[in-house]
């Protein structure tokens, strides 16, 4: 009984760290990242298809995504999806691949990018916090019903807050990487 309830804060911990990481990955660092097109979705045969099922996506070089559709037909469909999407960037073709070229980022930029992921760094920290809450709730609910001792749901307590100590202290960490990453030029 103890362990499940720590053990389901761990996980619910760790899909929060997974969806930062997932957040980071869209935040444009002035380095081509295949997640960048994570959202983007094409037009293909009359159906909405996400852009990395119809084509290979690569990085040639640093600040260069390189989009090989499989069908050379999508070509003008990929490049149609892109122009709409909210990424800011003009795709150019030779005919058979597309190349998309991520700008530099000016410091001005870098800077509110930065204050972005402090913004996503500390809703994240809330949803962790959140889920200490539900754990600790949990674990009263269980010594009120006389599951589990006192002693137990001390000893519960100081478990809930170790994990939720971790998952902030992953989450920071994360934040300062992704600055980090941002601010360097």
């Amino acid at each position: 009984m103890l362990n499940a309830i720590v053990d389901k804060a761990k996980e619910r911990m760790s899909h929060s760290h997974q969806t930062l990481a997932r957040e980071f990955g869209q935040i444009r660092a002035g380095r081509a990242n295949a997640s960048l097109l994570d959202r983007v979705t094409v037009e293909y045969y009359g159906t909405k298809t996400p852009l990395n099922q119809i084509a290979g996506i690569s990085i040639p070089e640093a600040r260069v995504l390189l989009i090989s559709p499989f069908d050379k037909g999508s070509i003008k469909d990929i490049e149609r999806a892109i122009n709409a999407s909210d990424l800011g960037i003009t795709p150019t073709s030779d005919g058979s691949v597309i190349r998309l070229v991520i700008p530099a980022l000016t410091e001005e930029r870098r800077k509110e990018l930065a204050k972005d992921v402090k913004k996503v760094g500390e809703t994240s920290k809330i949803a962790i916090r959140n889920i200490r809450r539900d754990a600790m709730e949990e674990a009263k609910k269980s010594e009120k019903a006389k599951e589990i001792t006192e002693d137990d749901l001390k000893d519960l307590e100081k478990e809930i807050q170790k994990v939720t100590d971790n998952a902030v202290k992953h989450i920071d960490e994360m934040t300062a990487n992704k600055e980090k990453e941002l601010l360097e030029v």
